[in-house]
């Protein structure tokens, strides 16, 4: 078994534990969260900023304030200083070692932002500048490609809008969500067959739209990341506006939906791909046709749905880069820390 799948199967538990202190947690971030709250400002790279592409959906849902991504390069080559008092600042670092977030959350913080860390180090130098931290202790990581990790920020960003906003899910929710985690890691043959057909496409994109736009970036960034194959995650709305020149034959498509009010979006915009000639590849039943279909568990709220989701995705990568018979361990020229500034 590769590290990657080891860790991908690590996920239920890890993110049950991360879950049962979320009331610890809450409170924690209720003490330091600026009262009144006027926004929120979110900094990441990488897979950190896919989930924070969840984290800006699902806060400014439940918060009903904006919810922005920074430009780093603003605040440390820009010099850009502003008033950020009343706003909430989160920095998003797997490891807390990564110059660039970290000192654009230095930054924020001294122009008035309360300021939390989301890392898997308490002891890292981004927790170390925050007001508060949230430490993900999904135990070490060991491939490249981060998987438990981004389950775990996802779960941070579920538990900071539940604190600071209004329920968006009913509390037995929660539970649902390791449970499924393990129900997908339990079946992954359909994911498997997908995987195959994404290592034989010549191109690749991932779809998705309101939550599940994380998990199409994500998801499409896994396959590069592991396979080199060129792919790209879209919001739908954004794919109908020119890049559905990318569907045609050799191009599969992989589109996320789940029950809400955007199913309908994914569905129609998957068709017309698959219309196109790209090799449909349907996660969840809410898609529609599809060339090939991967099921995903029933039970689980759509604002959580992509701690879950992304776990399929996960699976389509890994699946792939092991048809291609390339190690998702150690992909070609990526390491586990990226010094950005």
């Amino acid at each position: 078994m590769t590290a990657m799948a080891r860790e991908m199967a690590e996920q239920p538990e890890v993110i049950g534990a991360l879950l049962d202190r979320r009331e610890e947690f809450a409170a924690r971030l209720r003490a330091i969260a600026p009262e009144p709250l006027t926004g929120v400002i979110l900094i990441a790279r990488g897979s950190s900023d896919n989930a924070a592409i969840y984290g800006r959906y699902v806060l400014e849902a439940a918060l009903r304030r904006p919810v922005s991504l920074a430009a780093p390069s603003l605040w440390t080559r820009y010099g850009l200083a502003e008033d950020l008092r009343g706003y909430l600042a989160v920095g998003v670092s797997q490891s807390g070692k990564t110059p660039e977030i970290t000192d654009t959350l230095e930054r924020v913080k001294a122009a008035g932002a309360a300021a939390v860390a989301v890392t898997n180090d308490g002891g890292s130098p981004l927790a170390e500048i925050a007001d508060e931290a949230i430490d993900l202790e999904v135990g070490p990581e060991q491939a490249v490609p981060a998987t438990k990790t981004v389950t775990a920020q996802l779960a941070a960003f579920a538990i900071l809008a539940h604190a600071l906003g209004e329920p968006l899910w009913p509390e037995e929710a929660w539970a649902a969500v390791p449970r499924a985690q393990a129900e997908v890691l339990a079946d992954d043959d359909a994911a498997a067959a997908a995987g195959a057909a994404i290592a034989a496409s010549a191109s690749h994109v991932q779809l998705g739209r309101g939550f599940l736009f994380a998990v199409a970036l994500e998801g499409a960034l896994k396959v590069a990341e592991t396979t080199g194959l060129a792919s790209q995650g879209f919001s739908v709305a954004d794919f109908l506006h020119g890049p559905i020149a990318i569907a045609h034959e050799g191009t599969t498509a992989v589109a996320y939906a789940a029950p809400g009010p955007v199913a309908k979006d994914v569905r129609e915009a998957a068709a017309r791909a698959r219309e196109a000639g790209a090799r449909l590849i349907a996660v969840g039943d809410e898609v529609g046709d599809a060339d090939l279909r991967v099921p995903m568990p029933a039970g689980v709220p759509e604002a959580l749905a992509p701690l879950v989701h992304v776990v399929r995705a996960q699976q389509l990568a890994l699946h792939a880069t092991l048809a291609l018979s390339l190690d998702p361990d150690q992909p070609r020229g990526l390491t586990k820390v990226t010094p950005t500034t």
